[in-house]
């Protein structure tokens, strides 16, 4: 009981990315830069959706709620890596690494579940285009919403309340830029052996399901546009599915190297490099993916664009 009280009044240091770089300066220049981009990209994203009626439809609802989760997430991790690295205190109290860990895994496997969502609708566009207005009426695509981040705040409640009821005794020092179940587990003084094989196992489920579901749906999408008889309809179908299945390479590429494959066949340092890619690098990078390469979010860009300028006062 007194390891417990200690660790709760002392918290944690977390020793990421950034202490063990050859140049941390220019990482944390990289770092903070992507940062902005996210901020920017997924920011201009969600202001384009919300402000033109065009793009209410099932296809950008998904993808403004994937451009919300990539915004928060970033958040979670990033300005407080940032900070902490420019002052020299890498300290995070017990509340907050509960708190970190919480939204991190919300907001990820929310992103997880998400994705499938988004191939299944890519799905009934392409392959059901007479029922897509039944199939995915914006009634469905909200529950699919709201499905996304109910699931994902119950579970990633669980998983933090299971993780933080340990006692820590074995160091303060996270081997991680934040508070995640791994490297946390790895200070605990009990046997976790059993929960770290649960923590596994269920990582496993909660990625490859949704990935397996995303494989099914393009498999199906592919077939069904080779056979396609305008190229033009093809074109598109295929532009508008390889910009998502990039998004979901560079997402699960990261997220499955940290939870999927075992412990022994990956080192502190690569889980953490990792981490950055899918916590830092993929929100950066998927609404300028989704985003440079669809001509109706470029086209909605430039009509909310016009209508701010033309609404401004002559000088």
């Amino acid at each position: 009981m007194e390891l417990w009280n200690s660790t709760l009044g002392s918290g944690f240091i977390l020793v990421g990315i950034l202490d063990g770089s050859g140049s941390p300066e220019l990482l944390c220049a990289t770092i903070t830069a992507l940062y902005f981009l996210a901020l920017t990209s997924n920011g201009l994203l969600l202001l384009v959706i919300t402000m033109d009626a065009r793009l209410h439809v099932p296809m950008y609802l998904l993808l403004g709620q994937l451009s919300l989760m990539d915004l928060l997430l970033t958040s979670v991790i990033t300005p407080k890596a940032v900070v902490d690295f420019l002052l020299k205190d890498n300290t995070i109290s017990f509340g907050g690494c509960a708190l970190q860990m919480f939204l991190e895994l919300a907001l990820g496997t929310a992103e997880d579940l998400l994705l499938a969502f988004m191939a299944y609708d890519r799905y009934v566009a392409i392959c059901q285009p007479l029922n897509y207005t039944i199939l995915m009426s914006h009634k469905v695509c909200w529950l699919m919403i709201a499905t996304s981040w109910i699931l994902a705040s119950l579970s990633a409640l669980g998983y933090s309340i299971y993780t933080m009821q340990y006692s820590f005794c074995k160091s303060r020092m996270v081997n991680h830029l934040f508070c995640e179940i791994p490297p946390l587990l790895k200070l605990a003084c009990a046997d976790t052996s059993r929960y770290e094989l649960m923590v596994y196992l269920m990582g496993v489920i909660a990625l490859l399901l949704p990935l397996a579901a995303i494989l099914a749906s393009y498999s199906l999408i592919l077939f069904t546009v080779l056979h396609m008889p305008s190229n033009e309809s093809r074109k598109k179908a295929l532009v508008t599915c390889s910009s998502h299945l990039t998004v979901v390479g560079m997402w699960y590429g990261g997220a499955s190297f940290m939870y999927v494959l075992p412990s022994p066949f990956h080192t502190a340092k690569q889980d953490n490099i990792s981490s950055v890619f899918y916590t830092i690098v993929t929100p950066a990078l998927n609404p300028l993916i989704y985003s440079l390469r669809n001509k109706e979010v470029t086209g909605a860009l430039k009509r909310v664009l016009r209508k701010r300028l033309s609404t401004q006062p002559n000088l």
